[in-house]
């Protein structure tokens, strides 16, 4: 039960003293005044006043399966009680060999290896490190420089935050940047005004050619893609722009990594998204977030069999990978992770998810006819909203920048939860939402940007 919000008086205190958020603006440190999430239920959480609110983000894009799954519960309580963790350096587990063997079994192609992370962050991290491992042991020791994207977000551990390519997260930090290249933003809505859609994807694809031939093909160990930009914008590049950047990897013997972070276990629709929405089949995929339904932290980089083979046996030159974690397969994960799996197939929420994406989508499209709106776009269950001061330039910076936090406040009002990215407000609701909730999660979104909207032209920021 929900405590009454006289009873927050000493937590909210030691919020601000003691607990350091992840994206903290410290300019507000010590008087943010977050809203307390207390409990949850489907696709519904409850603050500290005991106010039901639609969770439109899915926590952080990762609660497929809504909260209050006691199984998840369950199987969590039970393998603690019965082995609550084991060595992964030197010993095996039979829950965690299982959940590798079902992550296998859905993978696209040869990605059987499946080397377990703390999450999304470390997973990338892993990938990244694994390349350049591969290519030190073929003796390709200059071959490890990654490309990625502007408005790409890979994670916050040193590598994975260094690929990432998200401007306002690179302000005060260092970066290992001789290691990266980063390549325009690939989002079809800042195309230059009058180029068409085929016309962008071809200079897109350019972008990665010409990137691998100027920095040289000896030199670029790996290309790094999210199917769909999330924390970017969810930024859905061009039809057939993964295909075409797959093949110019290949063409230049660049790995290609999947950042299925996001994507992976269900949000389109698929276990993963790579073959079965985007037609590739990566040498490495990322996975974290969806995994566990974000019930406890767990992550996955899974590696080609071709890739592994080509530096094991005989060929191994007696190298240890020496990557890992203490949390690496963590059983207690392990098992939640094997739930979630059992649940989503045993509910039929993959074909569930792609049965709610047209009227999602629907939904999500009808929102570009609000004047402030720019473009609103996503793909299977989640979307994103941007908000311009004119359509016609596009232009988000006339408005007031923190436009994204004004809608998710009017809409909290209402009852719901949207992420707020500076004029952009994006959401990945749980897979279990139905068609009802779908319809007033949007109803609720759309008065929140009117709302907002108008406060913003009442200020003299914005002009109707």
């Amino acid at each position: 039960m929900a405590r009454g919000a006289n009873d927050f008086t000493d937590f909210r205190r030691w919020d601000e003293e003691n607990f350091l958020h992840p994206w903290e603006m410290m300019a507000d440190r010590g008087a943010s005044g977050r809203t307390f999430n207390e409990r949850a239920e489907g696709i519904y959480v409850y603050d500290e006043n005991g106010e039901r609110l639609i969770d439109g983000p899915g926590g952080m894009w990762c609660v497929q399966l809504g909260y209050g799954r006691q199984e998840i519960g369950q199987a969590m309580a039970d393998q603690a009680a019965e082995m609550a963790y084991f060595s992964p350096y030197s010993h095996g587990n039979s829950t965690v060999s299982k959940l590798a063997h079902e992550i296998a079994r859905r993978t696209p192609g040869d990605l059987n290896t499946v080397f377990f992370t703390t999450g999304g962050s470390t997973a990338v991290d892993s990938a990244i490190r694994f390349m350049h491992f591969r290519n030190n042991l073929l003796g390709r020791s200059e071959k490890k420089i990654v490309i990625s994207r502007q408005k790409a977000y890979h994670g916050s551990t040193y590598l994975s935050a260094s690929v990432s390519g998200k401007e306002r997260d690179k302000s005060w930090f260092d970066f290992a940047s001789d290691l990266v290249h980063f390549l325009p933003d690939v989002n079809p809505y800042r195309r230059p005004e009058g180029m068409s859609l085929e016309a962008f994807l071809d200079e897109k694809v350019a972008d990665l050619e010409t990137a691998i031939l100027s920095l040289g093909p000896d030199r670029v160990g790996a290309f790094i893609a999210e199917p769909i930009l999330a924390s970017g914008g969810v930024i859905v590049p061009p039809a057939g722009y993964h295909r075409r950047c797959l093949e110019i990897c290949r063409k230049h013997d660049v790995l290609y990594i999947s950042d299925e972070v996001v994507t992976g276990f269900g949000r389109l629709g698929h276990w993963f998204a790579s073959e079965a929405v985007f037609d590739i089949v990566p040498d490495i995929i990322t996975c974290a977030k969806g995994m566990t339904s974000g019930y406890v932290p767990m992550g996955a980089c899974i590696i080609s069999d071709s890739l592994v083979e080509s530096i094991s046996g005989a060929r191994s030159k007696n190298a240890m990978f020496s990557n890992g974690y203490t949390y690496s397969g963590h059983p207690v994960s392990a098992a939640a992770a094997l739930r979630t799996i059992e649940i989503i197939e045993g509910e039929g929420l993959l074909e569930h998810a792609r049965a709610m994406t047209p009227l999602f989508q629907e939904r999500l499209a009808a929102l570009a006819e609000l004047p402030i709106v720019g473009d609103a776009r996503g793909m299977g269950l989640m979307g994103c909203v941007e908000c311009v001061a004119d359509r016609h330039s596009r232009n988000p910076l006339e408005l007031d920048k923190e436009v994204g936090a004004r809608i998710d406040a009017e809409c909290h009002k209402l009852g719901l939860i949207v992420r707020p990215l500076i004029n952009m407000c994006v959401f990945s609701p749980p897979l279990v939402i139905k068609a009802d909730e779908i319809e007033k999660m949007f109803d609720i979104l759309a008065t929140g940007i009117r709302r907002a909207s108008d406060e913003l032209a009442r200020e003299g920021l914005w002009a109707a």
